[in-house]
């Protein structure tokens, strides 16, 4: 199947699209920005077709900026195992980090030890990163996510935040994770109008049950599962899951 973006249309119930969905403010009376879902960041240049976009005042657009660029060198020192990443290898890292000086600086003081010269050290590369802004980010993506595909703003708090690589997870557990509810497997069937219930029936835009937005890099699935849930692999490293309890 290929793994090209199409157009899913969107007939869910238009009350819903008129407050943001970080910070409840009512979008007709606020500077709004259209924000991609995933953040771009986490993206190769040209940006693939079609990718999820959702309105979000300005102002929590703006405020991302920071964290969505500290999760994106994270991930891109981590898979460089450095933090000056070969830009033939690792543009989208390596632009990001040679062009933000304090971001080097920061993740410079999460490398794993002292502050020892990373190339004259014998430990392997490691950070340990500020988790509360990985976790916004990935909050941030989920809302966005759910917002799309469901139709639903996810205001609340969620009961899970889970970020950890993928490579970690046991085979069990990743089996589970990586489990989707194919076409016809929902537990509950979405609200009628909304794109994952078009998903559902038809498979646009799904491989294997999980919407691909650029192979290799950024897949999400979004599914009600005693609430609402959204998982997502980025760089086929790491593994996030957020779940909104009924």
């Amino acid at each position: 199947m290929s793994t090209t973006m199409k157009n899913v249309g969107a007939f869910f119930d238009q009350r819903n699209t008129v407050w943001c969905v970080h910070c409840t403010a009512v979008l007709a009376q606020v500077e709004t920005n259209r924000d991609h879902v995933p953040s771009k960041c986490l993206l190769p240049r040209p940006l693939p077709p079609n990718v999820p976009i959702i309105e979000i005042c300005k102002r929590c657009n703006t405020s991302f900026s920071a964290d969505e660029e500290y999760f994106a060198g994270v991930l891109g020192a981590v898979r460089a195992g450095s933090l000056t990443p070969d830009p033939n290898d690792f543009p989208e890292a390596a632009r990001i980090l040679r062009g933000n000086n304090e971001l080097q600086r920061q993740l410079q003081l999460a490398m794993k030890g002292p502050q020892l010269d990373l190339f004259e050290s014998s430990l392997p590369f490691t950070l340990y990163p500020d988790m509360a802004r990985i976790k916004r980010v990935v909050l941030k993506n989920a809302r966005g996510h759910a917002f799309f595909e469901y139709g639903e703003p996810m205001l609340n708090e969620p009961a899970v935040i889970s970020v950890q690589p993928l490579m970690s997870l046991d085979s069990d557990c990743r089996a589970a994770f990586e489990s989707a509810n194919l076409p016809g497997s929902f537990a509950a069937y979405p609200e009628v109008g909304s794109r994952m219930l078009e998903r559902a029936f038809t498979g646009i835009d799904l491989v294997e049950g999980w919407v691909i937005v650029a192979a290799g890099r950024y897949r999400y699935v979004v599914d009600q599962f005693g609430g609402l849930r959204v998982r997502t692999v980025v760089y086929d490293y790491l593994a996030t899951e957020v779940i909104w309890c009924d």
